[in-house]
């Protein structure tokens, strides 16, 4: 059937262009036609780092989670470029020097109220030799932070002449990029819990919420997950915390063993929803379980952490680790089996989730040819 949702024009986007067909099978092989959202393995160009500074929720330790971004930092670069936005480039440069190729390193200086890039970061979709880059409002996660100076920081990255590709004002719809999860070939994950939440876009119900991302992202469908709460967590259960791609035909996913543990039976039922799930050619996913971190607690509460809160990159895979050395190792296992291709980089991410992300979330990835 044909869609054509009924918003304005979309940084010069016809009603025309918006029109799908869905229903048709694509395999692992076949190339889409553009413009399609590409799943994170794709080629990539680079990956964008928001900074840490005293402006931030960061500041109590500011020192130690800068260290945590330098080592990620650093890691990048060996392999992409890598973009870092902040209001302070000469002070990121000085903290920088020695440990990183500098030359793999570009700089947008912009004011920031926090570091989530996942969630404040371009959508890009590949069209051609032109990448659209979609600029969706953030709003703190449903107005739960101050986000007015991140809500502004792709504008202000389209004005540093960083980036190749065509702006797109999605600024009517709110939507982060630690939300969805896209396989590459026209289907995105994501969780009811979040984008069906208040102050988000609560004037839409379910089915148009879908429709608007159907067209919008030029998908085939989008694969509902309804269970997954963490303790801790402030974005509604992102999926990037829960389940993610590792090809169009697998999905790796955090699995919870302790009956005891306040978590297990909405990872069960989440487990058994993934379960059936099928592929656009009718096939169940190959399923990797990733461990459950055991409790990391501050003074206050049950902090969200999850091995799924991983990056993939060009030839490695960054994974987040939290001193355990147990789960850490196991979730290593399972991502070499998943991503046989890649080098496995566990990197420590205490630090990241005492404010209840990880890192994944910190990071935005741009396809091949977006950042100059």
């Amino acid at each position: 059937m044909g869609i054509i949702v009924g918003f304005g024009n979309i940084g010069g986007t016809s009603a025309k262009d918006l029109q799908l067909t869905f229903g048709t099978k694509i395999s692992e092989q076949e190339e889409l036609s553009s413009p399609y959202l590409p799943a994170e393995w794709y080629t990539q160009s680079g990956i964008q780092l928001t900074w840490p500074h005293a402006g931030t929720d960061w500041v109590h330790i500011l020192k130690e989670v800068q260290e945590c971004y330098a080592r990620i930092a650093t890691e990048i670069a060996k392999r992409e470029l890598l973009l870092i936005v902040t209001p302070e480039p000469d002070k990121v440069r000085k903290q920088l020097k020695g440990t990183i190729n500098i030359d793999n390193v570009r700089f947008a200086e912009c004011d920031t109220n926090d570091t989530w890039a996942r969630d404040h970061g371009f959508i890009t979709l590949l069209d051609g030799k032109a990448p659209r880059l979609l600029d969706f409002t953030f709003n703190g996660w449903g107005l739960k932070f101050p986000s007015d100076l991140d809500n502004q920081i792709n504008r202000c990255i389209i004005n540093s002449k960083t980036l190749n590709g065509r702006y797109v004002n999605c600024l009517d719809f709110v939507l982060e990029g630690g939300s969805i999860d896209s396989d590459g070939v026209g289907t995105v994950l994501t969780t009811s819990q979040c984008l069906l939440s208040p102050n988000r876009n609560d004037h839409m119900n379910k089915i148009e919420i879908e429709e608007y991302l159907r067209s919008v992202l030029h998908l085939q469908r989008v694969l509902w997950i309804d269970h997954g709460y963490l303790n801790g967590d402030d974005t509604d259960s992102h999926i990037d915390t829960l389940a993610r791609f590792c090809s169009p035909t697998s999905i790796a996913y955090v699995k919870c063993d302790d009956k005891d543990d306040e978590h297990y039976d909405e990872l069960k039922a989440m487990e058994e929803q993934l379960k059936g799930f099928r592929t656009l050619d009718g096939d169940p996913y190959t399923l990797y379980p990733l461990p459950f971190p055991y409790k990391i607690q501050n003074d206050f509460e049950r902090l969200p952490a999850t091995y799924a809160n991983f990056l993939i990159m060009n030839e490695a895979v960054l994974y987040p680790t939290y001193n355990q050395p147990e789960t850490d190792k196991q979730a290593g296992e399972v991502l070499k089996t998943a991503f046989p291709n890649r080098e496995i980089i566990p990197l420590d991410c205490l630090p990241l989730i005492t404010q209840h992300g990880s890192l994944h979330c910190i990071t935005m990835q741009f396809p091949e040819g977006v950042i100059r």
